[in-house]
């Protein structure tokens, strides 16, 4: 059953990942087999060893620092506190898992296939999920400075109270996602999709926005001090006004001739 006390993605209310697969026990001695066979399948490009199937696994707590898990298959895994820093986990498979607390500094999943993960309360200072799935992922209160979001698809996602400060998120789809009292200091928003983002009471101090669709975003005490907002397209008079600016703060000129005129 999913966690009805985890916040929840207005564009998620209906979505479990949980399949009902119970969660297996895993041998340590079956586990080094496993792991060491996939990094033959990976060095060899695929030509030995064999893939990783961990789907359903309990891992809490296990170390996967620095390990070549290449399009491994964690599905709905149980990776609670696990630690996966400096790990090569492009297009891995980790639907529905659940990672809170875990380790994911500097980690590769760019292509990764993450829907639904719980990674709160996690540090993933550095990472990297370029072009990755991360819809209705759960992210909220996680460590992510100068990660890596650039083409990824993070619409519904909850990343509130996380630090995003210095971010690259140039392009990603932010349809829906909620960054409330979320830190996106310096971030790179350029020609991000933020339809209905929720942006209540978030920091983006000398963010750049430049090109980023925000129709509809909801905005209260947003701190834009500093944010390039020039090209933006949606944004209105009435949104602005919900937010912190100051002078160093550049907006469309449509909409400063908008607010001037209305002074």
């Amino acid at each position: 059953m999913a966690d009805t006390t985890l916040p929840r993605s207005p564009f998620g209310e209906t979505i479990d990942f949980d399949d009902g697969a119970p969660i297996r026990p895993i041998a340590s001695e079956e586990l080094t087999r496993t792991l060491q066979a996939h990094e033959l399948y990976v060095d060899s490009k695929q030509r030995s060893g064999k893939r990783a199937n961990l789907d359903s696994t309990d891992l809490v707590g296990k170390s996967f620092a620095g390990m070549k898990l290449w399009h491994i298959r964690m599905q709905r895994a149980d990776l609670e506190g696990a630690d996966f820093t400096g790990t090569n986990l492009r297009r891995a498979i980790l639907i529905g898992a659940t990672m809170q607390g875990g380790r994911l500094a500097a980690a590769d999943l760019t292509r990764a296939r993450l829907n639904g993960i719980n990674l709160t309360d996690a540090d993933c200072e550095g990472v990297c999920m370029a072009e990755a799935d991360i819809e209705f992922a759960i992210m909220a209160n996680s460590d992510f400075r100068n990660a890596n979001f650039r083409d990824a698809d993070m619409s519904g996602a909850i990343l509130d109270a996380a630090n995003l400060s210095g971010a690259d998120l140039r392009r990603a789809n932010l349809r829906g996602a909620s960054f409330q009292d979320t830190r996106l200091h310096a971030a790179d928003l350029r020609e991000a999709r933020m339809g209905r983002a929720i942006l209540k009471r978030t920091s983006l101090k000398e963010a750049d926005l430049r090109g980023a669709y925000l129709r509809v975003a909801k905005f209260h005490r947003t701190d834009i001090s500093g944010a390039d907002l020039r090209d933006v397209e949606g944004l209105t008079t009435a949104q602005i006004m919900h937010t912190i600016r100051d002078a160093h703060t550049r907006l469309p000129v449509d909409l400063i001739t908008e607010i001037e005129d209305g002074e």
